[in-house]
């Protein structure tokens, strides 16, 4: 429910909506439900630790429109509604306001199936270790993983967790955002030349010219500055944000991704092989191939069963291994496998001085967690990010800088972490 709107500094308008949290309401933590999963941490997420909002750009539909959003909660204990502000819109159409709340609710888990797998889970938590010690960090964590607000988003994010140090996937989630405001904006002025727009620049072409994508990037910005363009959301995104997004669009759709050179893509956002997984899961969407929005109908009934039939599927879509179809089905609400990989070696060896291999991890996982059936994965990962926050410090109040320290190296040694932790922040 639309409850007000207000002028900036400059004349554009913010509107704030009302999001009622409804069966969530008892014990609902935004700080939580946000800060619960690494994905928080990529672009064009930003949590702010002083305000504990959240902010981002969010694509709404019927027809697009692209703002940013802010999400905070009234700091009262009582409270059962979430606040929404929405820059860079007057009024919302019927249409957009519900894409707007389907995809808040979408990152948040605020539906009834999730509010009883929540429930469910404590249930579980209680009956199996009442009110020990040791345990709190089990009952203290929300059940709610954060996620994006599109399974798209969430399936290229997948991708980036693949095989790389958590500070490259920062910054190639980073240098995807940056690469949609520059699509973005180069589309939208009208006076740009087709031929120095990057994404349709052949890869032969651009080395010849020695061209360097930042100085063309900083082109774009300024050919977009200098012109008037017919886009009050885009003037926006450069002047009246809560949060400095300048140069940082959106998460890049499909169709933004589809068409571009897969060469230019893998340099300019040092993607590497990924580049070729995410334009032919891009290219998938787009021709009809993969239907998003089937698989997530496909996603509402939770069974074994039907885990087993959509990971099938989406083993069919090229690079989704076992460990990225796991991700991905675990950010559909599948709780009952853990997606393993080094990491979780590292974690068992740690925490529970449990050795395995890439062999037998995922049976090693299975004997311990198994007491959790069918949330394995939220006893898991509530245990890896309690390990996390003892290693990093609570991970909601880390500065936005502090977020590539987080890597197998650091987490190995407590002393190094907390050292390089306080280096950083002071500078």
């Amino acid at each position: 429910m639309a409850k007000e709107q207000e002028e900036n500094g400059n004349g554009s308008s913010s509107l704030l909506v009302e999001l009622p949290l409804r069966e969530a309401a008892e014990g609902f933590e935004l700080e939580k439900a946000i800060c619960s999963h690494g994905l928080f941490m990529l672009a064009p997420n930003h949590w702010d630790p002083i305000s504990r909002s959240f902010s981002r750009p969010l694509r709404l539909t019927s027809p697009p429109l692209t703002v940013t959003v802010r999400i905070s909660q009234p700091p009262t204990s009582s409270s059962s509604t979430l606040y929404l502000r929405v820059y860079g819109a007057s009024s919302l159409s019927p249409p957009h306001r519900h894409s707007l709340l389907n995809q808040v609710s979408r990152m948040l888990r605020l539906s009834e199936s999730e509010e009883n797998k929540v429930r469910e889970f404590r249930s579980i938590v209680e009956a199996l270790h009442g009110e020990e010690e040791a345990t709190e960090y089990l009952r203290s964590f929300s059940g709610r993983v954060f996620r994006s607000p599109t399974l798209f988003e969430d399936m290229v994010k997948c991708i980036l967790l693949c095989n790389c140090q958590f500070s490259r996937t920062l910054s190639m989630a980073k240098a995807l955002c940056e690469l949609q405001f520059e699509i973005q904006h180069q589309i939208s002025s009208s006076k740009a030349a087709e031929d120095d727009f990057i994404p349709k620049t052949p890869a032969g072409k651009e080395s010849k010219r020695k061209l360097r994508v930042s100085k063309v990037s900083m082109r774009l910005e300024s050919k977009f500055t200098e012109s008037k363009v017919d886009n009050s959301v885009s003037d926006l995104q450069l002047s009246q944000e809560p949060l400095d997004f300048v140069g940082m669009g959106s998460f890049p759709s499909p169709e933004e991704l589809a068409n571009l050179d897969e060469s230019f893509l893998a340099k300019r956002c040092n993607l590497g092989y990924r580049a070729s997984r995410i334009l032919k899961l891009a290219q998938g969407v787009v021709q009809g191939n993969i239907q998003l929005t089937q698989l997530e109908e496909d996603c509402k009934e939770t069974s074994l069963s039907s885990y087993d039939k959509l990971s099938q599927r989406l083993r069919q879509i090229d690079g989704f291994g076992p460990f990225t179809c796991a991700n991905v089905l675990m950010c559909m609400g599948f709780y009952h496998v853990i997606p393993a990989d080094s990491e979780t070696i590292r974690h068992l060896k740690q925490v529970h001085s449990k050795s395995c291999t890439v062999q037998t991890v995922g049976r090693d996982v299975e004997l311990i967690y198994a007491k959790y059936a069918p949330f394995q994965f939220l006893a898991y990962w509530a245990e890896m990010w309690h390990f996390y926050g003892q290693r990093f410090g609570k991970l909601s109040e880390l500065p936005v800088s502090d977020y590539k320290l987080i890597t197998a190296s650091n987490l190995k040694n407590k002393k190094i972490a907390t050292r390089k932790r306080s280096k950083t922040s002071a500078e």
